[in-house]
């Protein structure tokens, strides 16, 4: 885990799923490795923050629990804005939570990045003895519509820390790979020369990007690089 105060980026990423599904508690297990076994279902939106340390990157990743009630689904809309990545929760012993599953995408790709990282994650694995949803159904579902998929526990920790890593690793990769055609796009009008791969500071291979890494008090990103990250705040230098 990288400190708070030193990152590279920062990532919103969203919670979404029926009311009920553990999507706060995924939430919490994440970001303060706590479970409540008398959770109460969210009201609004709320959202925690952790900072962790993936290849060679630092990234605060925002995390959004957006409350699954229907009557509260107009609020939290807007809250699907800048994400860059999401977790779309359904509960393994209720199969009505997973058929939701694809408004909820739907909703997803109308408000949010259309790059945005989704996963698929089928939550409560330690109920399996009451599970309605099978494992290879679910799978299927999520690689027909090139989603990331995941079965987890937020009660006994399973796979809670490798799905957000997942995720946040996806939304890195794609933030670099938009980002290089930003700064090739700016800088279009440059000739371009091959580096040398014998001095790794000249070839683009410290660090990963020349122009991408860890600074403390990392400056604010102009409009340009925000929309050239599809919402996360990459620090372009």
């Amino acid at each position: 885990m990288g400190s708070d105060d030193s990152y590279n980026f920062v990532f919103k990423v969203v919670l979404i799923g029926e009311s009920g599904v553990g999507k706060s508690n995924l939430l919490s297990r994440f970001t303060k490795n706590e479970f409540s076994h008398d959770s109460r279902t969210t009201i609004g939106v709320e959202f925690s923050t952790r900072t962790v340390q993936l290849d060679n990157f630092t990234i605060k990743a925002q995390i959004w629990d957006t409350a699954g009630l229907e009557r509260y689904r107009a609020i939290t809309s807007a809250y699907y804005r800048g994400a860059v990545g999401a977790l779309l929760v359904y509960d393994i012993s209720k199969h009505l939570t997973y058929e939701s599953a694809e408004r909820w995408l739907k909703e997803l790709y109308d408000h949010a990045d259309p790059h945005i990282v989704v996963m698929l994650v089928g939550n409560k694995s330690d109920l399996d003895s009451l599970r309605t949803v099978p494992t290879d159904e679910a799978r299927d579902f999520a690689d027909k519509r090139g989603l990331m998929f995941m079965e987890t526990s937020a009660l006994d920790s399973t796979n809670v820390e490798a799905a957000f890593n997942e995720v946040l690793t996806g939304t890195g990769i794609q933030t670099q790979h938009q980002n290089t055609h930003l700064y090739l796009d700016l800088h279009r009008d440059l000739v371009c020369l091959p580096f040398s791969s014998s001095d790794p500071q000249e070839s683009g291979q410290q660090r990963g990007d020349p122009w991408l890494h860890q600074r403390r008090d990392p400056v604010q990103p102009t409009r340009t690089e925000q929309r050239g990250a599809g919402g996360a705040q990459g620090l372009l230098q």
